[in-house]
């Protein structure tokens, strides 16, 4: 039976026995980065409006801590398990399957290892709580404020983990686009119960609350839709059988999230306890821009992922290999033009944003983006990896190069600031972006050398791009919001088209182009 005809069936069973058209791969695809990009939009939205509230409300060094304490939770994640994401994968790859107590038993499988988890979750969480004060170098009258506020978040990070069951089984079934809007609503929430916070002069008390506030509703909104569109969804008794399977890929996820913990956010608390918080405030409204545009491609990418998983799992390699080859070029076009565009206009946004002592400087800029461009690129193989049900060998990989950022990360910082941070970042990265493509290749039994003409190709093109935007950028200043926005949608559209008809091949620009055009959205979902 077809992913198609399956998402038909739960499609079925999910609204009243109704038989609306199901989309197809590439249409479900499509809805599902919709979504996901309008959540991420409303988040973006609202961290434009809400960010300068809160550095004016709690100050420079306060709002370092902040940003150092959320940083610092997100290891949490390495504890947990991984169940909910082992779930997603298993899920993905059995949306064929017409077998729905299987499906339920996979689900009190992922809770029952959550709930195995539960121990060490506590452990790690208050080795995080009693070190966050010297994490963060807070003064002596802030310490019991801080240890607060960590409380408060490792809180919201245990009833995201409720959340996180129905949500998996959502985009494992290739139906996360069916939250479209709750997201969005739900940033918009937090929003304003953060902005609430700041003008009642909670502090970062008032934030924590704010965040367990919005973990709440989002888990019981998640486990209503799933009940509502997934027409086998419940959690049955497991057996042996159905925990070892996802117990042995939970163990290696969990490993793998330690490692990209390490690697993700650890440059964040490197650079406040090696240096200062300030810097780190400095650091973080810099990369603003960069992260938000590494934010969009991981929701974008991601929501192909399921179809992907769909094809591996019945063993269609050479479209899954083709997939992965239009993701990649894809992915190209999106960091170049996304690049191109940040260097050319982040010293303006800031200082019409923030304040333009916040601007870190073009060298700074310039590393940031190219660590954005690695992050992509290694995050997409990454995902391929994982829908073949192989994490094994991605973790090993990663865990050599969060060693490596860790060596050479920290005496660079020591010695030259955020900028020697960023040189750390590349160079430990630089394992994944060498061992990823071939552990993918690996994976998807791809025959055939490595396209290293189109891969330089590439290359030259942006770093010319990248050279020429980087100029431009310490030379272009605007003081209004309009003309700021105008430029940074022409610098978008003129980097697009260049880097379409210099970069790839003829057959290469026809392919993108034709998949462009078949990403939008299938009507009557």
């Amino acid at each position: 039976m077809s992913s198609d005809a399956a998402a038909l069936r739960t499609e079925r069973a999910g609204v009243g026995g109704r038989a609306p058209r199901a989309p197809s791969l590439t249409g479900r695809a499509s809805l599902n980065a919709l979504q996901s990009l309008l959540d991420y939009g409303a988040k973006l939205g609202v961290g434009l409006v809400v960010t300068p509230i809160v550095v004016a409300g709690l100050g420079g060094s306060l709002f370092g801590v902040w940003e150092m304490l959320n940083r610092l939770v997100t290891y949490m994640s390495a504890a947990d398990g991984r169940p909910t994401e082992a779930l997603r994968l298993i899920v993905s790859s059995r949306q064929a399957v017409e077998d729905d107590a299987l499906q339920r038993r996979a689900v009190g499988a992922a809770l029952l290892i959550w709930v195995l988890f539960l121990p060490l979750i506590a452990a790690v969480g208050a080795i995080l709580i009693w070190i966050a004060p010297t994490i963060t170098h807070v003064a002596p009258a802030l310490r019991g404020a801080v240890r607060a506020v960590t409380a408060l978040l490792l809180l919201s990070f245990f009833l995201t983990l409720v959340a996180g069951v129905p949500e998996s089984v959502l985009r494992g079934m290739n139906l996360g686009y069916r939250r479209m809007g709750l997201q969005a609503s739900l940033n918009v929430l937090g929003g304003l119960l953060t902005v609430v916070a700041v003008r009642a002069g909670l502090g970062l008390a008032g934030l924590g609350g704010a965040q367990v506030g919005v973990a709440a509703v989002t888990g019981l909104l998640f486990w209503m839709l799933a009940q509502r569109y997934v027409g086998w969804f419940g959690v049955a008794r497991p057996g042996r059988a159905d925990v070892i399977p996802l117990l042995s890929m939970s163990a290696w996820l969990t490993v793998g999230e330690a490692v990209a913990k390490l690697l993700l956010a650890c440059d964040v608390i490197i650079l406040g306890w090696v240096v200062s918080p300030a810097v780190v405030t400095t650091y973080v409204l810099t990369g603003y821009a960069a992260r938000t545009a590494v934010g969009i491609h991981v929701f974008a990418a991601g929501a192909a992922m399921p179809g992907l998983g769909g094809l591996i799992g019945r063993g269609e390699q050479d479209r899954a290999r083709a997939v992965r080859h239009e993701l990649l070029t894809l992915t190209w076009l999106f960091a170049t033009t996304v690049g191109v565009t940040v260097l050319c206009w982040n010293r303006s946004f800031l200082g019409l944003w923030v304040g333009q002592q916040h601007y870190g400087g073009p060298w700074l800029d310039l590393l940031i983006v190219l660590a954005a461009v690695q992050t992509v690129f290694i995050r997409t193989d990454a995902y391929v990896i994982d829908a073949a049900l192989r994490p094994r060998p991605r973790v090993l990989a990663g865990a050599g190069a969060a060693l490596v950022t860790i060596v050479v990360a920290v005496p660079l910082t020591r010695l030259f600031g955020a900028v020697g941070l960023c040189v750390g970042l590349l160079a430990g990265r630089a394992v994944q972006s060498a061992a990823y493509p071939l552990l993918v290749r690996d994976s998807l039994g791809s025959r055939g050398g490595p396209h290293w003409s189109e891969a330089t190709r590439l290359a030259v093109v942006t770093a010319l791009l990248f050279a020429a935007a980087l100029f431009l950028g310490q030379r272009v200043r605007t003081s209004h919001w309009v003309v700021w926005g105008a430029g940074v949608a022409l610098t978008a559209a003129l980097a697009f088209v260049t880097a379409l008809f210099a970069g790839p091949s003829g057959d290469g620009r026809r392919l993108v182009l034709t998949r462009l055009r078949a990403l939008r959205p299938a009507l009557g979902w």
